[in-house]
């Protein structure tokens, strides 16, 4: 089980329903909406024991500043 780190989440949010992103010691938990039917079939070669979800790009895009 990987330990997670809550780095920050969405900088408009207030409340619950808080896309976040978190740190693990091999990479990063993002947290976010389960995208819809239409959206997953878009998708490329989504496993079974995968899950695609939206997250604002504010929440990401914080990255580049590490």
């Amino acid at each position: 089980m990987r330990t997670l780190k809550f780095m920050w989440k969405d900088g408009v949010s207030v409340g619950g329903n808080c896309p976040a992103l978190y740190e693990v010691e091999d990479g990063y938990v993002v947290q976010g909406k389960v995208l819809g039917p239409g959206e997953i079939a878009q998708l490329r070669d989504l496993g079974e024991d995968e899950v695609a979800v939206f997250v604002p790009a504010n929440v990401l895009d914080r990255l580049a500043d590490r």
